[in-house]
Parts: C-alpha cells; sequence; structure tokens
C-alpha cells in the first residue's frame, strides 16, 4: 500500500522539504509545518514508514530530522 504512488510523492516530498531546511540533527529538527509541508497530519502512515526506515527520526517534541 505504502508504494503506491500518492504515498512515494508524499514520502519524497518530506524529505525534500526537511532537506530544504537544513533539519539535520535534533536542534535543526522541524515540524512537517515548519517544512512547509502542505496538510502535515494527512497520510500518517508514510511518516511512520519513514521512521521505520530510519530515514526520518523524531525528537520528543514532535518534531523531525533527516538521519544522515
Amino acid at each position: 500500500m505504502l508504494n503506491m504512488p500518492a504515498f512515494l510523492l508524499r514520502k519524497k516530498m518530506i524529505i525534500k522539504k526537511l532537506s530544504q531546511c537544513e533539519a539535520i540533527s535534533e536542534n535543526s529538527a522541524k515540524t512537517l509545518a515548519e517544512a512547509g509541508i502542505l496538510y502535515p497530519n494527512a497520510f500518517p502512515k508514510v511518516t511512520k514508514d519513514l521512521e521505520r526506515q530510519k530515514i526520518l527520526v523524531r525528537t520528543k517534541d514532535k518534531k523531525y530530522y533527516l538521519n544522515k
């Protein structure tokens, strides 16, 4: 299910937006809204999948950064 085009586009958008705002550490972490992602609460399974794949790291205050 998470390989459907809408989900793949969402994954790419999350990665691109967090990369553009240089969310690469806990100190620079952003919420999805702060990163400029439209409808940040849509497709929560996509965000969880990126966390499970260790592409995203979620902080205690529910912000995200890229695991590079």
